[in-house]
């Protein structure tokens, strides 16, 4: 068309975008960009939104923000799909308060958010647990006649799961005029990640009888859910049924929730027999719950050999050089567990940092194991050593075997007061009024002494405390866990 010295239009040049981006040729595409600027074009709506779709397919998710906001800055006409692609993208890859913003920033520019802008936005506010700017969102839809949308009512399922408000999950769903497959899911995937067992199972059965046909990702929240419920023998039949009654060939997923349910049973034995008579090579999901089964049951035996299969899948993840020392740790074998640290040192391999957040008056705070940095680390310092002393008159004593290092009892003690969960429940505590609940998100698993200290503080504070870890939610009422402290 070139050659021929025909100069495309603004209907062709979205087209030629488009095709750039299914091609991931950023050279190419940038061209196209260019040419379009040479001919007046760059900003008409329908190429700006094919750029946009253009610069997040081919390249990082924070090249494509920087160059929106650089569309933005210049004035160019962004439509509603341009925004939305943004929110998505934002919510996908870890930049929640980004996709937030961008939803504000949009309604200031006077563009209105739609049915498709909503499910985008909503998981957002579901990964920081930001309920406040969840029930935010939910409001707008309802203001906005777009809350009755299937998608938008299946995002809101999700969002107030992963806000630890279940309850308002089943809310949202019994309230939708139509619902689908993915609906379904989501409450059954709610509900598992609860470990609502109960619950889980009779959606399960209800789901049936209204005639939708489950599929496996619900099998996938079913066995999850008996995972969690510590219902092995339930687990199984459900595991056997699938294939048997539905005619569904169990996936790695499958096989990893069997692994973990055995796992957690302590039945670590039935659970590497399960993992080497699968009809498919294990995968990193299958080895890691074995060795994190390892861990929690100290078999050190199969954890050796689940770590090196691992070390071989996945030889850059520092999770499962961490999970083989602490089992050489919980067994006293410091000899051992300097040999991993060096094998991680060698591979240029660090510890994920302990991260949690909590969201306090609408805003999202965020605290390190460890942290000295946030403004009021001395009064959360002072706090949790006020709840130690009343921990150890009522006979507490720390669990110090989550301690990696072969150090005093004394210095144990102290690196637990710095484990990022605690310090977010203590600001939390500092900033709220009595009988005020808590959120926390975790971004690994909750150690055993984090979760007998909130045990202990949602009693003596008088405060329910959410916790979700990456594992599932954990719910503290009166001294208990909803996990019934399996997990």
């Amino acid at each position: 068309m070139l050659s021929q010295g025909i100069s495309p239009d603004c209907y062709v040049l979205p087209s030629v975008v488009k095709a750039t981006a299914g091609l991931s040729s950023l050279k190419t595409g940038v061209q196209v960009h260019c040419l379009a600027f040479v001919n007046g074009h760059h900003s008409d709506s329908l190429l700006l939104s094919s750029l946009v779709h253009f610069y997040l397919k081919t390249g990082c998710v924070e090249g494509a923000l920087k160059r929106f906001k650089q569309f933005k800055r210049q004035g160019l006409n962004l439509n509603v799909v341009s925004w939305t692609s943004m929110i998505a993208s934002c919510s996908q890859n870890g930049k929640d308060m980004e996709a937030l913003e961008l939803f504000r920033e949009m309604q200031m520019e006077g563009l209105k958010p739609n049915s498709v802008t909503i499910p985008c936005l909503l998981p957002a506010c579901g990964n920081i647990a930001a309920l406040m700017h969840g029930k935010a969102v939910h409001c707008f839809s309802l203001k906005n006649w777009v809350s009755n949308d299937v998608y938008v009512g299946t995002a809101l399922i999700d969002m107030y799961a992963n806000c630890g408000r279940i309850q308002l999950s089943r809310r949202c769903f019994d309230s939708m005029p139509r619902r689908n497959l993915v609906s379904w899911n989501a409450l059954l995937g709610g509900y598992a990640m609860h470990g609502k067992t109960k619950e889980a199972l009779e959606v399960f059965n209800l789901m049936q009888k209204s005639g939708q046909e489950p599929d496996f990702i619900s099998f996938t929240s079913v066995l999850s859910a008996c995972s969690q419920g510590g219902l092995t023998e339930e687990g199984k039949f459900y595991f056997d049924s699938m294939s048997k009654d539905y005619g569904i060939e169990p996936r790695l997923e499958h096989y990893s929730c069997m692994v973990s349910l055995l796992g957690r049973a302590g039945r670590i034995v039935e659970a590497y027999t399960m993992v080497k008579q699968m009809p498919m090579e294990p995968d990193g999901c299958i080895w890691g719950p074995l060795l994190s089964s390892c861990r929690v049951h100290h078999n050190l035996a199969i954890g050796e050999i689940a770590a090196r299969k691992l070390f071989e899948l996945e030889p850059n993840n520092p999770g499962n050089y961490v999970l083989l020392s602490n089992i050489y740790a919980s067994k006293s074998m410091w000899v051992e567990v300097n040999s991993v640290r060096e094998m991680m040192k060698s591979k240029g391999l660090r510890k994920n940092p302990g991260c949690s957040w909590i969201e306090i008056k609408n805003k999202v705070h965020m605290l390190l194991a460890g942290d000295n940095l946030h403004p009021q680390m001395p009064e959360i310092t002072k706090k949790l050593g006020e709840l130690r002393v009343e921990m150890q008159k009522s006979g507490y004593l720390p669990h110090t075997d989550f301690v990696l290092q072969d150090v005093e009892e004394q210095d144990k003690e102290e690196m637990l007061c710095d484990h990022s969960e605690k310090l977010a429940v203590a600001l939390g505590l500092l900033n709220t009024s009595r009988g005020f609940p808590l959120q926390v998100i975790k971004n690994l698993r909750i150690c055993g002494d984090c979760h007998a200290v909130i045990k202990f503080i949602s009693e003596f504070e008088d405060r329910e405390i959410f916790v979700r870890d990456t594992n599932r939610f954990h719910h503290f009422k009166d001294g208990a866990c909803s996990c019934g402290d399996l997990w």
